[in-house]
């Protein structure tokens, strides 16, 4: 291998790990119960050496670390005029945390220079600090104010007294935040106000409101707050027949604090409905279990709290159905204090589901969403047809824009699912905005293939390379477009190895993730490396301008398919909003172009990028739209409900159910493939079976809590529920009418 592409080589290795460790470490799994407080991990101590001269030392514990960029020293008032903190140099590392920083182990001292007051025997100081554990979890950024007493004489002394905002923490309080918590008649810092026992800065009662409603209240303290997420309901009945719904809380306020960033909290007193699901109208004791965190302003966080309260039902009410009482007992986990987590590991070892992404990443070679972008990219190899070492770098690009972007999307879908969000594979695309900006960008790279812009060199030569694929930002771009129109699709095998990153570990599941990008790439990765492949490419020549301008129109279509799309969501009023944003599109794109020949090129070009920024208006318009009412069912189906779908099943009906979506291009494909043919009718009417429709095209949360509980991380879903009971039969992503035959056959038996 020459040593040029070993050189490419090395380096999008070097990046997929790097990238894979920053993603992964922040969520590797620690036991919470392994950590010290912060102030044993953490010992603080000062010392003022002489009056001018004030030493801050801290004891660090073996397998903790603090950040020499997170210090901070300072006096609190005005009886020392200091200088800036004078720290020591630290261990150069790479942090998944704050990137390139310095770090202490064991021990470090740090100083602060200056003059005491003639008159001041003591000081107080504020210092600030932020440390980790080695295992990869980082506590609060920390602070503390400290009591130096201040030598009279210049002989040094070595008291500091640790009094007025210092933590006093316990041993049986492994948390960090517990640690916090532990500090019992503490003064804290930037506050005046003795922290309250949890009982009184966090007052809550519960009632029983209707016999399938509980009616909550959480009353903070006056200046105490209360957050919303980190809230979770537990109910235990005489015979476990009740189970909490989704609590309805009001509007909350947001608040950035030092401890869980930009969160939804309360500082006054809430009422929250919760509603009851009941499998039984008997009257009946019940105990609420509620976990709750909350915080003082400006000073400690609290542990996880537990209040218990029991509360007796009288009889009455309505009994939930058993997709009702799966779905809740799927979702309880969204508001608890841990990451929720799937309720099932698919039962495949890492190495079959590794396998099975490369699979169905190969496979997504072959769906109608991804081969515009692959002829786009087969153009570019052609083009450079005449050299190997060319065609390797070009392969490289691609497929180090292909592995990003999936890590990208791996990490961000995975990380929303840890929050509670029930998104997956394509859900992206319920989201009007990034259609609408998808439309944008398939129209934008039309234009410049018909040839009506390119771009000249300098900054703005990034586009000619976007819209040329020519250069390495050139391959990258393609492989990120690649992924992009991916996203609506569905291949075999996907689902199964989708499943299993979504039920492991962060490590395994961005491996997983890289696994599918590979596969994508893997067939320009054979042309570029295998010279037998690269052969059979035509030779360049005067036809491969006709053919980019050929390969314009499936650049439009993808255009109008995105515009179809939005239309299902947000109605006319967003067609009409992204059509006009489309012409001032082409209008500055087009003056663009005409200013590179104009004798006033910076006037045209001002109008140009004017006519660019009007074509942003229409977005903003855009999220602002209602989402539309559900449609209503086609004839011959059913619209999906859980309460129907209890209800047929309940009448021993045959259930076929339907997941779908109009930007789902596997789901249009089954449609025209099998489930809008005469067999597939005939196979329903004969197996006495009901088909019901869900559809997915915009945010629906009854058919996410459907998908949560069939673990499903993408559509189409299919599942044939048999007339018997029982559990629904899961078919596979890809039909065909041999699978549904068998399928209702077996739920007739």
């Amino acid at each position: 291998m020459p040593t040029a592409t070993r050189g490419w080589v090395a380096v999008f290795a070097a990046f997929g790990l790097m990238l894979s460790q920053f993603i992964a470490s922040p969520a590797r799994a620690v036991d919470e119960s392994s950590l010290l407080p912060v102030d044993q991990a953490f010992v603080l101590s000062a010392k003022a050496t002489d009056r001018g001269r004030i030493e801050f030392s801290w004891t660090i514990a073996k397998g903790y670390y603090l950040y020499r960029e997170r210090m901070g020293a300072t006096a609190a008032d005005s009886a020392f005029k200091f200088n800036p903190l004078q720290l020591p140099e630290g261990i150069h590392k790479h942090d998944p945390f704050f990137g390139d920083v310095q770090i202490y182990h064991d021990h470090v001292t740090v100083i602060l220079t200056g003059a005491a007051a003639s008159d001041a025997s003591a000081a107080d100081f504020i210092v600030k600090y932020q440390g980790c554990a080695d295992a990869g979890v980082c506590y609060p950024p920390q602070k503390r104010t400290l009591h130096v007493v201040l030598p009279v004489d210049g002989s040094g002394t070595a008291a500091a007294d640790v009094r007025a905002g210092t933590a006093i923490t316990s041993a049986s309080t492994p948390n960090p935040l517990a640690a916090l918590a532990g500090n019992a008649g503490a003064k804290t810092a930037g506050t005046d106000a003795l922290q309250l026992p949890p009982e009184q800065a966090f007052g809550f009662e519960a009632i029983v409101d209707t016999p399938n409603r509980l009616l909550l209240r959480f009353t903070p303290a006056k200046g105490y707050y209360l957050y919303r997420d980190k809230t979770s309901f537990a109910i235990v009945s005489t015979n476990s027949s009740v189970q909490p719904g989704q609590p309805q809380w009001p509007p909350a306020q947001q608040h950035q604090d030092a401890y869980f960033g930009n969160a939804a909290v309360y500082f006054d007193q809430v009422d929250v409905p919760l509603p009851l699901l009941r499998q039984s109208t008997d009257a009946q004791r019940i105990v609420l279990n509620v976990v709750l965190q909350g915080c003082q302003i400006d000073g400690i966080c609290y542990a996880p709290m537990q209040r218990s309260v029991s509360l007796d039902l009288a009889a009455g009410g309505d009994v939930a159905s058993a997709l009702q009482l799966q779905a809740a007992a799927t979702m309880q986990s969204k508001s608890s204090v841990k990451a929720p987590e799937i309720a099932v590991v698919a039962p495949i070892t890492l190495l079959a589901a590794l396998l099975l992404a490369i699979g169905g990443g190969l496979i997504l070679n072959l769906m109608p969403c991804v081969l515009p972008v692959l002829s786009l990219k087969a153009l570019s190899l052609v083009q450079s047809g005449e050299s190997r070492g060319r065609a390797r770098k070009h392969a490289l690009w691609y497929t180090a824009g292909v592995m990003v972007s999936f890590a990208a999307l791996g990490a961000i879908a995975i990380g929303l699912r840890q929050a509670g969000l029930a998104l997956g594979w394509g859900f992206q695309l319920q989201q009007p905005l990034l259609i609408a900006a998808l439309a944008y960008l398939m129209l934008a790279i039309g234009l410049a293939l018909s040839g009506v812009y390119q771009f000249g060199a300098g900054v703005t030569g990034i586009g000619q390379q976007l819209t040329e694929k020519s250069g390495p930002a050139g391959d990258f771009f393609t492989g990120v477009l690649a992924v992009i129109v991916a996203s609506p699709c569905t291949a075999p095998f996907m689902g199964t190895a989708l499943a299993y990153a979504f039920a492991a570990s962060t490590t395994m599941a961005i491996a997983v993730f890289l696994a599918l990008g590979l596969g994508l790439a893997l067939p320009f990765l054979l042309i570029g490396f295998v010279p037998a492949l690269a052969s059979r490419l035509p030779k360049p020549g005067a036809w491969m301008e006709t053919l980019k301008q050929v390969l314009a129109f499936p650049m439009y279509l993808t255009a109008a398919w995105m515009v179809s799309i939005l239309a299902a969501q947000r109605g006319s009023d967003a067609v009409l909003y992204v059509l006009a944003g489309a012409v001032a599109l082409a209008l500055g794109v087009w003056l663009w172009e005409l200013g590179r020949y104009s004798k006033r090129q910076n006037t045209v070009r001002t109008f140009a990028l004017l006519a660019l920024l009007v074509a942003v208006l229409p977005l903003a318009a855009i999220q602002r739209l209602p989402q539309l009412a559900a449609r209503a069912a086609e004839q011959g189906t059913v619209a999906y409900s859980a309460a129907k779908l209890a209800e047929l099943r309940g009448k021993g009906q045959v259930v076929f159910v339907d997941i779908t979506a109009d930007w789902c291009i596997t789901c249009k494909a089954n449609e025209q493939a099998v489930l809008a043919r005469p067999a597939f009718i005939d196979a329903m009417r004969k197996a006495g079976a009901v088909y019901m429709v869900g559809d997915y095209t915009d945010v629906d949360q009854p058919i996410t809590d459907f998908l949560a509980i069939h673990h499903a991380v993408g559509i189409p879903l299919y599942v044939v529920y048999p007339h018997g009971g029982g559990e629904g039969e899961v078919l596979p992503n890809i039909l065909t009418q041999s699978i549904v035959d068998d399928a209702l056959a077996r739920a007739t038996k």
